[in-house]
């Protein structure tokens, strides 16, 4: 339903209101239709390069528009004036006008003054891939806490950003030293831009604090998780790696899958249960890609901060990706910095290479080289998803200690408690109470011991 409601509503090509002269607007909202990506090469091989730009293309298509042409430049660093340089800049306006393109966009995040001047140049709009992921997360974002953290998020990126002409310079009050106006109404007085940048300070702070609210009851939420003896599982992985398809898989829930970027913003968790009866918690969580702006990390902190208390990661890698280690490398970027910051302990780790059904065999040959450990799986056959619940199964920890008790009838709630947090061996009603061999964690061991029936085995 989630994903009917997403696609409900398609944009027309062709009936575009865009003025022909983009100075003649002061604060333009993120609209993409026809455009073209311009990025700088600095580093890496041309296969690292390529693969960028084609990530690209598939945010911008993410967001709603259609991709006519993309251009990259060999440089040693961007150009501190126009990104690409004025004479590339002159060749890409030159494209817009036989393409007939709206936008460019760049990949990389530029900076105000460089915004400014390649969208002189050019003459239409630019934009940069930081606020490309932006607009795709406000499309995609659907709880109360995640649209708030968008919206922090991208004001926090427009506010050194702002500009204005005409009307937008003009002064609020005061300009009138020395005449009638009276006090309070003397000196330069206040420009609509700066009115403006306040009011967006005065809206980030109120996010904050709302942000923070949600927190706590985010973090009062996992607290009660936490407490029980449910092993916790965190998924992770780069975006559309096939997480939620995963999640789907290992728990028959039907979360939103959607072959997309950032198709899933809210954090999900579901329960499961092994082959040997016991349950587990798994959560599916906001998925990385390289550069993930810092504005996005930042605000979605407690969101991120899922990872640090689980007890493992399941961490999802895209197998029909060309540049899956890349992949790798990114998510942990992030993951490893969040632990930082939490002052936490990084969980164990269990990569899972997904979609092996589209993966090219001999890639897939090399990674079981190069990922000693991992799982390889195919969340959209099943296959190894049986073999991965048995893994799961052996690596999580079981509880270690093995009771023989007789409970009386009157205390049901340590019969239930047997039940939820310890694993069955054997259970008998007798006259006195529930007889039940069982083995529990050590917490729930202790208050059994009163009603210890025999010397349990080892």
């Amino acid at each position: 339903m989630q994903l009917e409601d997403r696609t409900a509503l398609r944009r027309v090509a062709g009936l575009s209101t865009e003025l022909t002269d983009v100075t003649e607007v002061e604060y333009r909202q993120l609209r993409l239709e026809r455009v073209v990506l311009v990025g700088v090469w600095t580093t890496g091989t041309a296969a690292q390069a390529e693969s960028s730009m084609t990530e690209l293309a598939a945010l911008a298509e993410t967001a709603g528009s259609e991709v006519l042409e993309a251009l990259m430049q060999r440089r040693d660093k961007p150009d501190a004036a126009t990104y690409i340089g004025s004479g590339k800049a002159k060749e890409v306006r030159d494209i817009v006008l036989a393409t007939g393109a709206d936008t460019v966009i760049c990949d990389g995040e530029l900076t105000p003054a460089q915004l400014n001047a390649l969208e002189k140049v050019v003459k239409v709009k630019v934009i940069d891939r930081t606020a490309l992921i932006l607009d795709i997360f406000a499309q995609h974002a659907t709880s109360r806490e995640g649209k708030a953290q968008v919206a922090f998020a991208q004001m926090e990126y427009m506010l050194p950003r702002l500009r204005g002409w005409g009307e937008s310079m003009s002064r609020q009050a005061g300009g009138r030293a020395g005449s009638n106006g009276g006090v309070g109404l003397r000196g330069p007085g206040e420009t609509k831009i700066e009115t403006d940048r306040r009011r967006i300070r005065e809206r980030m702070a109120k996010l904050r604090r709302e942000i923070k609210g949600m927190k706590q009851a985010r973090d009062t939420k996992r607290e009660q998780r936490l407490s029980g003896t449910v092993p916790s599982i965190a998924i992770v992985g780069y975006t559309n790696a096939g997480k939620s398809s995963l999640l789907n898989a290992l728990t028959g829930s039907g979360v939103l899958v959607q072959n997309a970027l950032f198709a899933t913003l809210d954090p999900t968790t579901r329960k499961s249960t092994l082959e040997d009866g016991r349950e587990i918690v798994l959560t599916d969580t906001v998925g990385f890609v390289r550069h993930l702006p810092t504005q996005l990390v930042e605000a979605f902190r407690s969101t991120l901060e899922e990872v640090t208390d689980a007890d493992l990661l399941l961490h999802v890698v895209d197998g029909s990706d060309p540049l899956p280690i890349d992949q790798i490398k990114a998510v942990r970027e992030v993951i490893t910095d969040v632990v930082r910051e939490q002052d936490a302990k990084m969980p164990p780790e269990l990569l899972v290479v997904n979609k092996i059904d589209a993966a090219d065999p001999v890639q897939l040959t090399q990674l079981r080289g190069l990922l000693d450990g991992a799982r390889f799986v195919s969340a959209k056959t099943g296959e190894g998803i049986d073999a991965l619940r048995d893994h799961l199964a052996e690596i999580l920890s079981e509880p270690d200690v093995l009771v023989d008790v007789l409970v009386p009838y009157t205390r049901g709630d340590l019969v239930a408690r047997i039940h939820t947090d310890g694993r069955i061996v054997q259970s008998t009603h007798e006259e006195e109470g529930t007889r039940v061999e069982a083995r529990v964690p050590e917490s729930l061991a202790a208050a059994l011991v009163e009603f210890t029936a025999t010397v349990p085995s080892a």
